[in-house]
C-alpha cells in the first residue's frame, strides 16, 4: 500500500502530506552503501535542504510559544571543538524546574539544532515548564559535517557534562536526555556511554522518540517487519541507508551499541535510569524502537513506551499543525516524565 491507501493512516496527516507528494511512496535516492563518500555527502546536502524545507512548510502555521526566553552559548567539546547550546526556559519562573537535554533528529547526519522545527519543539517543551538545552552536535553529513561516529555522540556527552555541572545555575531538578529519530539514537547512546564511563549520576532519565537505532536498512531483518510493512512511508530505505553509511562510512561499527543501540546486550542496559521509548504506528522504524524497549525491560530497567496510532515517522512533531492534539499530547508526555524523575 501507499500511505494514502493505508486504512491505518490518520486522514489529517495524509492531507497534510499530499501537497508534497508524501502521501505516496517516498522516492529512492541515487546511492547505495557502496557509493563513494563524495556521492553520499552530495546527496546528503540535497536531502538536508529538502527536509528542512518540508518541515518548515509543515510547521509554518505553528507559532512559537509566548512566555519563553532563549539564550545561546558555546562550550568546548572533548575534541577541542566548539559546541553551540540553545537554552530555553519559561520567563519569570524562579522555582527549580525539570531539565531536558535535547538532541535533534536527522539520522545523526543532517539538520541542525538551529532549524525552526527543532527550536519550536524545544520552545514548546519550555512552555510546559521545563528548562530545555538544545545541542548543536557535529553531523556526519550536511552543513555540519562530515564528522562520523563518534563525533556527534562525543558532543552530546560534553553537553551532558556541562549541564550536570550547571544544575544549580540552570535551576534544574533533573536531567532527562531526549531526542527524536537520530536524536533518539544519541539519547540512548549517551546513557549507555555514561554507564560505561561511570557517569550515570549525570542522567535522571531518557526519553527517546522514534529512535533510529538499527543501521542495517539495506539488509533484510525478519525481526523488524515494519521496515517492509511501512516501506517508503516518509522515509525510503535509501534515505535511511544514506544516513547510516555516513555515520559509519567504513562499516567498522555495524554492531557497536554506542553507534547502533539495537545491538545492546543485557550488560549494556542493566542499571540504566528510567526510559520512555515511543514509536509511531506506520513508521518504518517502529519495530526497532519496540525491540529496544523490550530489551530494556528484560534487563530490569524501569522502561515504558507507547505507539502513536495513525501517524508516520515523528508524526507527533511534524503534524503539529495538522494534528495539534497529538502534538500537545507528546509535549505533555515528555514534560511529565521529566517531572516524574525529578
Amino acid at each position: 500500500m501507499e500511505m494514502r491507501s493505508d486504512p491505518r493512516a490518520d486522514p489529517r496527516m495524509v492531507a497534510a502530506f499530499k501537497p508534497f507528494g508524501l502521501d505516496v511512496r517516498a522516492a529512492e535516492l541515487p546511492i547505495t552503501r557502496q557509493s563513494s563518500l563524495e556521492e553520499l555527502l552530495a546527496v546528503a546536502s540535497a536531502t538536508e535542504q529538502a527536509f528542512d524545507g518540508l518541515f518548515g512548510a509543515l510547521l509554518a502555521d505553528v507559532p512559537f510559544p509566548h512566555g519563553v526566553e532563549t539564550r545561546t552559548l558555546t562550550i568546548r567539546g572533548v575534541d577541542g571543538n566548539d559546541i553551540g547550546l540553545y537554552v530555553h526556559r519559561p520567563i519569570g519562573v524562579s522555582a527549580p524546574l525539570p531539565g531536558l537535554l535535547h538532541f535533534h533528529g536527522g539520522g545523526m547526519a543532517i539538520l541542525t539544532a538551529a532549524d525552526r522545527s527543532a527550536a519550536m519543539w524545544r520552545g514548546h517543551l519550555a512552555a510546559h515548564g521545563c528548562v530545555v538545552v538544545g545541542v548543536e552536535f557535529r553531523n556526519s553529513g550536511g552543513a555540519l559535517g562530515p564528522h562520523p561516529f563518534p563525533a556527534g555522540l562525543d558532543d552530546c556527552t560534553s553537553a551532558l557534562d556541562w549541564m550536570h555541572g550547571q544544575r544549580e545555575g540552570l535551576g534544574v531538578t533533573s536531567i532527562v536526555v531526549t531526542g527524536e529519530s537520530g536524536g533518539g539514537n544519541l539519547s540512548i547512546a549517551t546513557a549507555m556511554k555514561a554507564k560505561r564511563e561511570g557517569r550515570l549520576d549525570r542522567i535522571d532519565g531518557v526519553y527517546a522518540q522514534v529512535p533510529f537505532i538499527y543501521g542495517g536498512y539495506d539488509t533484510p531483518n525478519p525481526a523488524l517487519p515494519s521496515l517492509i510493512e511501512n516501506e517508503g512511508y516518509v522515509l525510503s530505505p535509501s534515505v535511511m541507508t544514506l544516513m547510516a553509511a555516513l555515520y559509519d562510512p567504513h562499516g567498522t561499527h555495524t554492531t557497536n551499541p554506542l553507534a547502533w543501540p539495537y545491538y545492546a546486550a543485557d550488560e549494556d542496559l542493566r542499571g540504566l535510569p528510567p526510559h520512555v521509548v515511543t514509536t509511531d504506528e506506520i513508521d518504518p522504524l517502529r519495530d526497532e524502537g519496540l525491540a529496544y524497549l523490550r530489551a530494556l525491560q528484560r534487563a530490569g530497567v524501569d522502561a515504558t513506551g507507547h505507539t502513536y496510532s495513525g501517524v508516520g515517522h515523528a508524526g507527533e512533531q511534524m503534524m503539529a499543525a495538522a494534528v495539534p492534539d497529538l502534538f500537545e499530547r507528546a509535549l505533555s508526555d515528555v514534560a511529565d516524565f521529566a517531572r516524574r524523575v525529578s
